[in-house]
């Protein structure tokens, strides 16, 4: 894999890190909405942490590109609750998954695995209830009525970054809402747009998909 593609796909495990935590109960503070606005708001967030718990299972293409518009492209593939894979095309020899206890990042190419405790970054509030860690959500102000955008951030963890999730009214998704796409800002400043298509909801989804090879015990690229 050449070192733009490296570049490019290592910040796809931080953004999943933090993306996955709206999938936890969002709270909106007083001063990011007003009163008159909140219930509305609410309305929303609730929608989208709805729409999110409701899959089961999904696969999709997704296409992740940097600040600079260099891109790369592969398969996600999500089984509830906290399991998740991501597989990069042949010319990008890395994987990210999450079997929910841990996220892994592998590359194939310098034989390096990076592994970070759920119990230790905001999916652990989606997938270890003993963790209070909430996702902290507000409404982001859209052109059409029927895509909701939210950015989420928890001001304690600021490493954690910024999440934008970009929702569409799709009435064949579950909860009625896509998610389509998502913009993280990493603590560096690093920004990485992931957009997904071609939804496939409901599909068979083996434990099998949330494994991985360890490089670090074989010189064989994953089949």
């Amino acid at each position: 894999m050449n070192t733009i593609a490296r570049l490019i796909a290592k910040p796809l495990a931080a953004t999943m890190v933090g993306a996955l935590a709206l999938s936890a109960p969002l709270a909106v503070t007083a001063a990011e909405a007003p009163a008159a606005r909140a219930s509305s708001q609410t309305d929303d967030l609730d929608r989208a942490v709805a729409a999110l718990r409701a899959i089961t299972t999904l696969r999709a293409d997704f296409t992740q590109t940097d600040r600079a518009g260099n891109s790369v492209s592969g398969t996600l593939t999500m089984r509830n609750p906290g399991r998740i894979r991501f597989e990069y095309g042949r010319d990008t020899n890395m994987l990210v998954v999450s079997d929910g206890r841990a996220l892994t990042l592998v590359d194939y190419d310098v034989n390096q695995v990076e592994r970070w405790p759920i119990r230790n970054s905001p999916l652990g509030a989606l997938l270890d209830p003993q963790n209070n860690m909430r996702g902290y959500g507000r409404l982001v102000p859209t052109s059409s009525s029927n895509v909701i955008s939210i950015e989420v951030r928890d001001s304690s963890r600021p490493e954690f970054g910024v999440i934008t999730m970009i929702f569409v009214e799709d009435s064949g998704a579950p909860g009625g809402l896509e998610l389509a796409s998502w913009v993280a800002l990493d603590a560096q400043n690093t920004r990485t747009t992931v957009r997904l298509r071609n939804h496939r909801y409901g599909v068979s989804v083996p434990d099998s998909a949330f494994t991985y090879r360890d490089p670090r015990r074989s010189t064989r690229r994953p089949g």
